[in-house]
């Protein structure tokens, strides 16, 4: 039985003809987690429904989305009525025309599976993101021996995305996060983790535009403006200029072009590793120095260092969308192996390059009178201008939803809602502007709870039949670290923002 909302509209004779349908709640944060992560270039696709009229559809069709394609809802409506997953679908083609949505013929999506090494790029590109550019940082903070917590976190959290894997398994019907903490803890489940995801896109958008802020204000430092009496300073200036440029791609609908430039994160992220190491070798130097261990650092460390391994949201899309998912464990093993590696070499590289001086962006250290230091200054500038709007449009639409049905297609309302969340993370950005300590309560809070903390419970309470004690002991472990991880980094680095805060 189809959910009342998605039922076919038929005409006469039984054809089926258009008819207003209303989004279903979230139906977009795994459209902007595909174009986000992946290599193939996106194309329309289908929003999933429950049905046994498509048990001929492959389950891991890609569902990456363009304008007027929406990607599974984290909360939809036949969950809301019944607390159930569901184990088939039915494709329901949506479009956009003049601000209205509306349902076209019902038809079979074709296949769009990923290769074995699109698949692994997928991986990489989710895993390595901006984290790294803090990890000299972290270095120093913590010293040393702190790198060994890298490699731990690194060994756990690819644990736990096996896990994830394996939930997936348990049911045909289970294809994202959500579906996981659905299939767990019924609507509980899946309206946490929404919420969990929903909050870390939204503070990714505050770190984007902290990280084009200081990046750009290193270039021009002397820049300031003095306006009715209200003096506005080099940070101050570039964060509202980056908001000015960022806004415009937040109001677009069809994100698609974004897409595209967005895949090439690996490509960003090796030019300034690149221009990093050309600054150490041939300008700079390596210096060797730093502390042992520094306990008292612990858990900032332990933010920085979990928030480097936070891509649990996108691997159920890259699992689905692979054509052989049976080799999904070697692409996460291979995938974490890189990752580690390269947060590794960067944390030690940076840090030996610029000692006790290191920033929270070692793109901050980098003497801007170098070519290097500037190709690496406006590649970090450029990178969020990629990401910020797909990352954005999610939250915009699942607030959306919340509308009356006389305002759902609008698209001045549409506008209306993204510049105002455009305009708060601006506002945050400007009163919290400190990288590190957000980026420590982003790791200590958030990616505790998405990278170890849920994908231990939900495998627990899936499985639990059939696990041995010593699979839920490591489980339970896991969690119980999580937790303290959690407890621990989230008070340390509130209290860090706290103090800077004190010091204005």
């Amino acid at each position: 039985m189809l959910p009342r909302s998605f039922r076919p509209n038929l005409g006469e004779g039984g054809s089926l003809r258009p008819s207003v349908i209303r989004r279903p709640p979230g139906s977009t944060l795994l459209q902007s987690i595909d174009m986000y992560t992946s290599v193939t270039p996106p194309v329309m696709s289908f929003l999933n429904r429950s049905s046994s009229l498509t048990s001929v559809v492959t389950r891991r069709s890609q569902l990456s989305g363009l304008e007027g394609s929406f990607s599974k809802p984290l909360i939809s409506d036949a969950s809301l009525e019944k607390e159930e997953v569901p184990t088939s679908t039915l494709p329901v083609r949506l479009s956009i025309t003049s601000g209205s949505m509306s349902s076209s013929i019902y038809e079979l999506p074709p296949p769009r599976l990923c290769s074995y090494s699109q698949a692994l790029l997928n991986a990489i590109n989710g895993l390595c993101g901006i984290g790294i550019l803090s990890t000299p940082y972290a270095v120093k903070e913590g010293g040393w021996l702190s790198l060994l917590l890298l490699l731990i976190f690194g060994v756990i959290t690819c644990y736990t995305g096996i896990l994830l894997k394996r939930c997936l398994e348990s049911s045909p019907g289970l294809q994202t996060y959500p579906d996981i903490g659905q299939a767990a803890f019924g609507m509980v489940g899946r309206i946490c983790i929404a919420v969990v995801l929903y909050m870390e896109l939204y503070s990714s958008c505050v770190e984007f535009l902290i990280m084009m802020s200081d990046n750009l204000s290193s270039m021009f430092p002397n820049a300031q403006v003095e306006f009715a009496g209200v003096h506005l300073d080099s940070y101050q200036i570039c964060a509202i200029i980056s908001t000015l440029v960022i806004l415009p791609t937040v109001w677009l609908r069809n994100l698609s072009l974004l897409s595209y430039v967005s895949v090439g994160g690996v490509i960003m992220l090796v030019v300034v590793v690149f221009c990093m190491l050309w600054v150490g070798v041939v300008n700079v130097g390596f210096h060797m120095g730093g502390t042992v261990f520094n306990f008292a650092k612990l858990p900032a460390t332990i933010g920085l260092y979990s928030f480097c391994y936070g891509s649990h949201s996108v691997f159920p899309n890259i699992y689905s969308s692979m054509e052989e998912p049976s080799r999904f464990p070697s692409i996460l093993l291979i995938s974490f192996s890189i990752a580690c590696a390269l947060y590794i070499a960067v944390g030690i590289c940076g840090f030996l390059m610029f000692g006790k001086l290191t920033e929270t962006q070692f793109t901050l250290n980098m003497p801007t009178k170098y070519a290097a230091s500037g190709v690496a200054g406006w590649t970090v500038v450029v990178t969020p201008l990629t990401k910020y709007a797909l990352t954005l449009t999610p939250i915009a639409f699942g607030l959306e939803e919340l509308l009356p049905s006389a305002l759902v297609g609008s698209y001045g309302m549409s506008i209306l809602i993204r510049t105002i969340l455009v305009g708060s993370t601006l506002t945050i950005a400007l009163t919290v502007p400190y990288f590190g300590s957000l980026m420590a309560l982003i790791g200590s809070l958030l990616v505790m709870l998405v990278s170890l903390i849920f994908p231990c419970a939900c495998y627990i309470k899936i499985g639990s039949r059939n696990l041995k004690r010593s699979q839920i002991g490591v489980c339970i472990t896991i969690v119980l670290v999580g937790l303290w991880c959690a407890i621990v980094g989230t008070y340390s680095a509130i209290n860090n923002v706290a103090q800077q805060l004190g010091k204005l």
